[in-house]
């Protein structure tokens, strides 16, 4: 996560799941209860500057020496529920990711090799004492997944133009979120059969599927909202774009889905083009 933290975290999108307190085990049970009653709980950004401070000593630290205590905290009808930061787990999965992103030279040049190789024997170290772990934070870079908007409906976007922050975020219930990746899955197998996209909302799914039945699942444009004008963002509306083609593909109206793909398309083409601007 490191060194991709270097290169793009700023401008990344997250989807991420809070779960009710009743999920976690003690004593981190008890851990979150205390921690969710603090005066001020950190935020995105401070998450982010944490990431970024591994990159001060060299070589860089690719993944943290220990787990993460923080998480982001929300309360979903009277219920408090928290959002593990797991920056440890998190930085492990980056870095299986860097190969494909970056050419060798780079890495190199960034994250000496031996420094990489031992990240990765520690992680399968801390793997096999726990096999069952997983993320609760996805995170994507110059774009959100198409997929991730199968999980929400344009009523529950949330757009905040402050003076002092710009947020852009979807929140819905998990049950939703399933039910809406299920029929999304049978439209798009009927209407076009497998492929990419289709295996990435199979793998969104169960993702999910790990998670407490009453839980929150919240897409955030993060670090997107600095790079995009504020009324690009304010016309955003990505999710509904993805229903209307859904429904488009579910009647038989492929022309209708097309023209919804273009725009889509065109949308998130723009957002990839400002990183090789910047």
């Amino acid at each position: 996560m490191t060194l991709a933290s270097s290169v793009t975290v700023p401008y990344a999108a997250y989807l991420r799941v809070y779960e009710p307190l009743a999920a976690f085990p003690e004593p981190e049970r008890t851990h979150w209860a205390r921690y969710a009653r603090r005066d001020r709980l950190p935020g995105a950004q401070d998450e982010l500057r944490r990431s970024l401070a591994d990159l001060l000593p060299v070589p860089p630290v690719p993944v943290p020496v220990h787990e993460s205590r923080d998480a982001f905290v929300a309360v979903v009808d009277g219920v408090v529920c928290v959002c593990p930061w797991r920056t440890r787990l998190r930085g492990w999965l980056a870095l299986e990711e860097l190969s494909e992103r970056f050419p060798a030279p780079l890495l190199d040049a960034v994250l000496p090799p031996v420094v990489r190789r031992q990240a990765v024997a520690d992680y399968e170290r801390w793997l096999e004492r726990n096999p069952d772990a997983r993320p609760w934070i996805k995170s994507a870079t110059w774009h959100v997944p198409v997929r991730w908007f199968v999980l929400f409906a344009d009523e529950e976007r949330e757009f905040t133009n402050g003076a002092e922050e710009v947020v852009l975020r979807y929140r819905t219930p998990m049950v939703e979120a399933r039910r809406r990746v299920a029929r999304g899955l049978k439209v798009l197998r009927e209407a076009l059969g497998e492929g990419p996209l289709i295996d990435g909302l199979v793998d969104v799914g169960r993702w999910l599927e790990e998670f407490h039945p009453r839980s929150l699942v919240e897409l955030d444009y993060g670090g997107l909202v600095h790079t995009l004008p504020v009324e690009d963002l304010d016309g955003d509306r990505s999710a509904a774009d993805v229903a209307e083609g859904l429904a488009a593909l579910r009647e038989g109206d492929a022309d209708r889905a097309g023209t919804v793909y273009e725009r889509l398309t065109e949308r998130w083409s723009a957002v990839r083009g400002r990183q090789s601007a910047s």
